[in-house]
């Protein structure tokens, strides 16, 4: 079930909508620069256990519109709002990873929650995905720099050096083909133009907005959002869980795609 829902006059985002029957709703947000695709894993099982899975792929990204603009977390926030006003969702879980995770976060405050009961937040860049004067944390501001200027010079090579941090597992050559032509989908503007949004955004007072229990699953091992900005989350968001996956990266939901599954849906279950 694949569907467009429009979000402003110009501007439609597609929309994945699996096992609509299912009595449990999870709405997934993916990280950049994929779609929704990225949760191939989650989707092959959790329609097994009842769950109805939607999956968005944010503006510029996947087989949505590509705008020239929109790609503050505002504006990625309000889209969500249009597609679960659309879909008339109602006490679903909200899962996003990483800018994913970070856009999850916004629409927590921006819009009170609605329509949220639970949070799920997977290796989300939140607060801040950069290093700041007071928060030594996360990603060196150059490293971001490094990235706008691939994409404008060589985005197919950024892209192959930004899957081979990706992951702390092996995974194929076949696999790895397979992501780069994930990020290969998104137009490079909106590529460039997110990573620009995390020079500018910051999370810190949205996290103590959020009122609904909360799932932390972090990798150790994460090269792209520092372990360290999950414990940060779990101090900032009253009643949170922290989980930390010993054996991943970034990519927690394939690494370990079983465990987190199951971590998944036992929180929702909870």
């Amino acid at each position: 079930m694949g569907y467009y829902v429009r979000v402003e006059p110009n501007v439609k985002i597609y929309v994945e909508d699996l096992n609509p029957e299912g009595d449990k709703t999870i709405v997934f947000l993916h990280g950049w620069p994929g779609s929704h695709k990225l949760f191939e894993y989650q989707f092959n099982e959790l329609p097994k256990n009842g769950y109805r899975c939607i999956g968005l792929d944010q503006r510029g990204f996947g087989k949505s519109d590509k705008p020239w603009r929109g790609y503050d977390y505002n504006r990625l926030a309000d889209d969500v709002r249009c597609v679960v006003e659309t879909l008339h969702l109602q006490d679903f879980t909200l899962a996003g990873h990483s800018t994913g995770g970070a856009i999850a976060i916004r629409y927590m405050a921006r819009h009170n929650g609605y329509g949220v009961s639970k949070l799920a937040l997977f290796a989300a860049a939140a607060p801040s995905l950069i290093k700041r004067p007071n928060f030594p944390y996360g990603l060196e501001k150059e490293a971001v720099i490094k990235i706008i200027e691939g994409t404008y010079t060589d985005r197919p090579k950024m892209l192959r050096d930004f899957g081979d941090i990706f992951f702390f597992q092996y995974i194929t050559e076949p696999f790895s083909s397979w992501f780069l032509q994930l990020g290969l989908e998104a137009a490079g503007w909106s590529t460039a133009a997110i990573a620009n949004t995390w020079l500018r955004e910051e999370l810190f007072r949205d996290l103590g907005t959020i009122n609904v229990p909360t799932l932390i699953i972090h990798g150790i091992h994460d090269k792209v959002v520092p372990f360290q900005l999950g414990e940060v989350q779990n101090r900032g968001i009253k009643d949170s869980k922290l989980i930390p996956f010993q054996y991943s990266g970034h990519g927690s939901f394939y690494d370990q795609r079983d465990l987190f599954n199951e971590e998944l849906m036992n929180f929702i279950e909870s």
